[in-house]
């Protein structure tokens, strides 16, 4: 695939550089929604904007990558105390803008908007008519402090853009924990997703809720969990139009990934499909439950 062909899955969003013990790794949720739909056998592109600072990205190979050339990548620390994560938000790569997405790709079956850093319009919901159009939000919500904190800060256009959102998936921690805000969030797009950690999902969809438990694993990594929850969630959505169906597939996928450390955790297609197996077999799934 090149930029003159349609991919299947679209990511627009920053890399970023995770600092860790030990030095600085690829991080950011193109990076991990990306591998995701890579290994679930999507053809995958990725518009961002890196720096000469970037980690190694040997792991995307087989992914198209538009880079828009800036200073310094994206940077974020991340501290895990008692099981809740604290970002320090270090540098910003270039801001990404819609000619800055080659105009085959903007074509693509799903669209997943996945901002870090601010680095993108909420209005670019709107430039993708003939897509589905995807948000993992947590980019939109967020600012710094003096001291490079990460603060619960919301893009000023972003309300205006909810209506144009097919699927949001947003965790209770990317609001800071204010559940008025993250229901208002869920329940102004067309299908809102929480993610739950152990607790499996919550998928929110014309006024009902409906609750998705999954077998809680043994945490090493969580990071990048709901970034690979929410690709595999697209993706199974899109294929079978089965809310059902995508929470459990995705639930597996985001269960496996946190068995491991770092972007490598990424699971494949057949991992995923034994997992399933595994967490929600012999119950069976009628076809048409929870589709729409």
């Amino acid at each position: 695939m090149n930029q003159n062909h349609t991919p299947d899955y679209l990511i627009i969003g920053h890399l970023t550089r995770d600092l860790v013990p030990g030095g600085a790794i690829l991080g950011g949720t193109p990076g991990y929604a990306g591998l995701t739909a890579h290994r679930l056998g999507k053809r995958t592109a990725i518009v961002t904007s890196i720096g000469p600072d970037a980690p190694p990205m040997d792991i995307l190979d087989g992914i198209e990558i538009v880079s828009v050339p800036a200073e310094a990548t994206t940077t974020f620390e991340n501290i895990y105390i008692s099981g809740t994560r604290y970002q320090k938000w270090l540098a910003t790569a270039a801001s990404l803008l819609p000619e800055h997405v080659p105009p085959a790709w903007r074509q693509a079956p799903i669209v997943h908007l996945s901002p870090m850093a601010q680095e993108l319009s909420p209005a670019l919901c709107r430039q993708f008519p003939h897509s589905l159009v995807c948000v993992t939000i947590q980019g939109w919500l967020r600012g710094r402090d003096e001291e490079n904190n990460v603060i619960f800060a919301p893009h000023p256009a972003l309300d205006a853009s909810l209506g144009c959102i097919d699927i949001l998936v947003m965790s209770l921690a990317d609001v800071g924990g204010d559940r008025a805000a993250a229901d208002h969030l869920l329940t102004s797009v067309k299908i809102g997703v929480e993610t739950l950690g152990p607790g499996g999902c919550r998928v929110y969809h014309n006024g009902e809720i409906l609750h998705v438990p999954v077998k809680p694993e043994e945490e090493v990594d969580p990071t990048g969990a709901g970034d690979i929850f929410a690709a595999a969630f697209f993706v199974r959505y899109q294929e079978t139009g089965n809310l059902l169906q995508a929470a459990r597939f995705a639930n597996a996928c985001g269960s496996l990934s946190v068995r491991e450390r770092g972007i490598g955790a990424v699971p494949t297609l057949r991992e995923v499909q034994e997992h399933l197996a595994e967490l929600y077999h012999p119950e069976a799934v009628p076809a048409d439950c929870g589709s729409t």
